[in-house]
């Protein structure tokens, strides 16, 4: 009898044992899943990912031809702590800066006034659509010649590779507007300039805001561009007169913080209108179904 007890008292024992590694086992997988699905929403995954990737690959290459994650780091510890980097950084955010805001300024009312009017659209349109497939890198030696080696040039190569995108957003905005709205600001006593002020800049607000976005992307393309053929200073200079000295550690080091400093600037422009302008339909928290 004793015998028979003892065996059932180390059977249930068992059985809160196995339920309880059973329950350790569900609640690690469930924390582990969560960890997964919060690294990849926030993007830390694809950047584990990518960094993984990259230093098995440099495993099987020289530090002159692919340098690892942490040869680049090295690289970048060397041009940080003498400065180049630092300046290099606030020199090319300078010039993107100033020719994505030049652009800006002209694109979105000239935008604004081409899409309104019909007859300007007529007559602009092929010619927008002319240059628009002229990349900016074409017009960089007549730059150079009619603007010089200084910073002029390379504000308008970056203004040229900013303007058409915003402009042709921005007129897509207000051709998209219903004209129903338009009718009903007329019907109640609107001027043009109070359509303009309260229909058309707040209903098109969405497309010019998606054209700055792209906008910024081609003041970093055509930045490069320019600092590798006509600068001294810079983060495209960096890139390109790296190659003298076989340091492609610091060619990496560029290429990454090019792209920092593309994300940041896109994630504050993002913050910017769904802080700003969230209630003219800017919002970038919507997910894909």
């Amino acid at each position: 009898m004793e015998r028979v007890i003892e065996i059932a008292v180390n059977h249930t024992g068992n059985k809160h044992r196995e339920k309880s590694e059973s329950q350790a086992v569900y609640l690690f997988i469930r924390t582990l899943r969560a960890a997964v699905w919060f690294a990849a929403e926030k993007g830390i995954l694809t950047w584990i990912l990518l960094f993984g990737i990259w230093g098995i690959a440099s495993l099987a290459y020289t530090v002159d031809f692919l340098p690892s994650p942490l040869e680049t780091i090295a690289g970048a510890k060397e041009i940080i702590l003498d400065g180049t980097l630092v300046r290099f950084v606030a020199i090319s955010s300078q010039r993107v800066l100033w020719g994505w805001s030049l652009g800006i300024l002209f694109a979105v009312p000239a935008g604004l006034i081409i899409g309104r009017l019909e007859l300007l659209r007529r007559i602009f349109e092929p010619f927008i659509d002319f240059l628009r497939f002229i990349p900016a890198i074409g017009f960089l030696t007549l730059f150079l010649m009619w603007f010089g080696a200084g910073e002029q040039s390379k504000v308008v190569l970056i203004f040229y590779a900013t303007v058409f995108v915003i402009l042709i957003n921005t007129i897509v905005g207000v051709l998209s507007i219903d004209k129903n709205r338009l009718q009903a600001a007329r019907s109640l006593g609107a001027s043009e300039f109070q359509i303009i002020y309260s229909v058309l800049i707040p209903s098109a607000l969405p497309h010019v805001f998606t054209g700055i976005r792209l906008g910024l992307g081609g003041a970093f393309t055509s930045i490069v561009a320019a600092e590798m053929l006509a600068a001294k200073e810079g983060i495209g200079f960096l890139i390109y007169t790296s190659r003298l000295y076989f340091r492609t550690d610091w060619i990496f080091v560029g290429l990454l913080t090019l792209g920092l400093m593309g994300y940041v600037s896109d994630r504050l422009i993002r913050a910017f209108g769904k802080t700003v302008l969230g209630r003219y339909g800017i919002n970038d928290t919507r997910k894909f179904e």
